[in-house]
């Protein structure tokens, strides 16, 4: 099974800029889709970005316009870049894939995202 690290996070003030990095053990390339999610102090967990093999994007309402998510199937790596960040992003991050039957049920530690007003 292949196995997602998230890296990236850290402190940032509003209005600043993180990227994020999930690299995959093995390759990705055939992954129907890939998604980073988020999940804020209690709250659930969201979907935040999803890109699908083809290059399809799609985006949460509260990241659109800011957040941008891309792959580099060579490298077995996705991306997060975000910008013009909120106090409202604070949460830890977390990638995911999709093999074609739906985001799988194990979960990476994820990487912590926080956001100074």
């Amino acid at each position: 099974q292949v196995r997602l690290v998230e890296s990236g996070g850290g402190f940032v003030q509003a209005g600043g800029s993180l990227r994020l990095s999930c690299a995959a053990s093995g390759s990705i390339f055939s992954v129907n889709a890939m998604g980073w999610f988020r999940q804020a102090p209690g709250k659930q967990r969201e979907l935040v970005a999803r890109i699908s093999s083809g290059g399809s994007r799609n985006y949460a309402d509260a990241v659109k316009g800011r957040f941008t998510i891309s792959r580099d199937n060579a490298k077995n790596m996705v991306y997060l870049q975000m910008n013009s960040l909120k106090p409202e992003d604070t949460a830890v991050y977390y990638c995911n894939l999709d093999p074609g039957n739906g985001w799988r049920s194990t979960w990476g530690q994820g990487t912590q995202v926080t956001v100074s007003s």
